[in-house]
């Protein structure tokens, strides 16, 4: 199972693409775990996940989250802020699945 990560300013703009994201793996029969959280609980949460991708609203706070992947082991990166704002839960599953292979 891939566990997919998605942090945001508050949590809850990303429920969309959450739930885009999830029918797109369903569809591929892809076994996926993806949550969103706000910024103050991504750090926790990044025990838990194979990948961190963070809302582009938030690029910002890449290299602090940084610190924390590397240390868990996970990649990291900003999700596209084309592909945010469309809620493209295709493009953004392709994405997670690219970072998860490259490790």
């Amino acid at each position: 199972m891939k566990k997919i990560l998605l942090a945001c300013s508050s949590g809850m703009s990303t429920s969309l693409l959450v739930s885009k994201m999830e029918e797109e793996a369903t569809k591929r029969g892809e076994e996926v775990k993806i949550w969103a959280v706000a910024q103050d609980k991504a750090e926790h949460d990044m025990e838990e996940a194979d990948v961190l991708l963070i809302g582009p609203q938030m690029r910002f706070m890449k290299k602090k989250f940084a610190v924390t992947a590397e240390k868990v082991g996970i990649p990291i990166d900003v999700i596209d802020s084309v592909a945010y704002g469309r809620v493209d839960g295709v493009a953004v599953l392709d994405k997670a699945f690219e970072l998860i292979e490259k490790g």
